[in-house]
């Protein structure tokens, strides 16, 4: 069946396109997240009726298929195995309109958030969906995944910002959702069953964002806190002072810290490290002068309040960059690390994190615990790393953070998606009916379990 497929597959994308052997093996994970890829073929449509065309044969002849975009997933969400078939999206890479009036974004699933941003900024709009990995990430797989990032206290997660979306069922069939409205309650929002299903319902081919005002001012603080209290009253007063252009709050514990900055790591440290924790603060508005004012008054009264220990306001666009560099400096953290993405309440997580490091402490006192996150919008990062991996240890650092988070009611997944790693914690967040269903979408939409099977959910279960 094997030399049948690739020899169809070769038949609707031609043999450069069709990529087997050393050229399989040579795909690369960013942060070395996923095992060396072991596909059968990469194949590479570069118009959608090539996307349909594959996937009409490879579900006729029950061949397995796992869809790559920008390959920054965090929880297995690409592996492969050796019997699988690979559709790269990486040449659907053509954004089609920016029509700055109606403040929309069509583009091809292979376009990267980058590419996404620029173009919305070089027609005087704002792409609001951003996180550290835009130069790699494609916006298929963003909105696959419903990536959440930096802005989300301002403008959502990615299902907040997608108007419709094209995708290709697993028999071939292009449903074609391609809503340019803010408005648009014609029946069922059919746009929804793909966003965050990560590939198991549909392969994502087309995308319509809802593209924001470009703000036109823009304020970065980072302060450092000495306890988790601090932190929690801080973003307290923030949200009542800065309601309508508080954009991003989050907070980085000293281990993060010392890892992104001098003298342990590469960046400039605008704040001396050494504080329990740090807190970026961003604001964007409209008027520069106002909001520059109500963001020091915001910092003076927290110094008087004895919530800060220490802080620097950025100066320009430059300073803004640098602060913002420093937490984007991921790689050193999450590379070779077990990493983590939890929601809980905002007020919890300093609870929750102290728990989880004694918890990992007691099991592996060697491994290293390092957590960082979006706290304005009740999301986490944990790492674990230090440790020599294997499942025994895997499955008790596993068992250690969800086992911490269940007391919390808190979710499995706050931003990063479910894929292998995190399907058998999903009860944990999830009813057995919530479960259900999704099989049942899953074995309607996909009933030969062709697409990215075994992720999320289990249909044969």
């Amino acid at each position: 069946m094997g030399s049948d497929v690739l020899a169809a597959l070769t038949a609707i994308v031609g043999e450069q396109r069709v990529l087997t052997g050393d050229a399989v093996a040579a795909v690369e994970f960013p942060w070395g997240t996923h095992a060396e890829c072991s596909a059968r073929a990469i194949v590479e449509p570069e118009t959608i009726d090539e996307v349909a065309a594959i996937l009409r044969c490879c579900n006729e002849a029950r061949q397995t298929v796992v869809p790559f975009g920008g390959l920054t997933n965090l929880v297995q969400g690409c592996a492969t195995s050796p019997d699988d078939i690979v559709l790269s999206l990486k040449r659907l890479n053509r954004i089609e309109s920016v029509d700055a009036s109606a403040g929309v974004l069509t583009a091809e699933a292979g376009v990267t958030l980058q590419q996404a941003q620029d173009a919305a900024a070089s027609a005087g709009l704002f792409f609001p969906v951003d996180i550290g990995a835009r130069n790699n990430c494609q916006l298929g797989g963003l909105v696959a995944n419903n990536a959440g990032g930096n802005k989300v206290i301002r403008y959502g997660m990615t299902r907040d910002t997608v108007l419709g979306l094209e995708a290709v069922l697993a028999d071939g069939t292009v449903i074609s959702s391609l809503n340019r409205f803010i408005k648009n309650n014609s029946g069922f929002d059919l746009k929804h069953m793909f966003i965050g299903s990560e590939g198991v319902l549909g392969v994502i081919t087309r995308l319509v964002f809802r593209l924001r005002a470009t703000a036109t001012s823009h304020n970065v603080a980072l302060v450092a806190c000495e306890d988790f209290d601090a932190v929690v009253a801080t973003l307290e007063i923030a949200n009542k002072t800065l309601s309508s252009t508080l954009s991003a709050f989050e907070v980085m514990w000293n281990s993060f810290y010392e890892l992104a900055v001098e003298p342990q790591g590469r960046l400039v440290a605008p704040l001396e490290p050494g504080a329990t924790l740090y807190v970026l603060i961003e604001t964007m508005g409209s008027d520069q002068q106002q909001d520059m004012q109500a963001f020091e008054a915001l910092l003076e009264d927290l110094m008087e309040r004895g919530l800060l220990v220490d802080g620097v306001l950025a100066k320009s666009e430059k300073e803004r960059e640098q602060i913002w560099q420093i937490r984007d400096e991921v790689e050193p953290v999450i590379g070779g690390s077990h990493n983590f993405d939890v929601s809980l309440r905002s007020a919890d997580i300093g609870d929750y994190v102290s728990q989880v490091e004694t918890t990992i402490g007691e099991i592996l006192p060697e491994a290293n615990v390092i957590a960082f996150g979006h706290l304005g919008d009740n999301n986490v990062h944990v790492s674990v790393g230090g440790v020599e991996w294997n499942a025994a240890s895997i499955r008790s650092v596993e068992q250690a953070v969800y086992g911490c988070l269940e007391p919390f009611a808190g979710a499995i997944s706050a931003e990063h998606g479910i894929g292998l790693e995190k399907r058998q914690y999903l009860p944990i967040s999830r009813t057995d009916a919530e479960i259900e269903l999704m099989r049942s979408l899953k074995r309607m939409l996909d009933p030969n379990n062709i697409l990215n099977p075994g992720k999320v959910v289990d249909a044969a279960e």
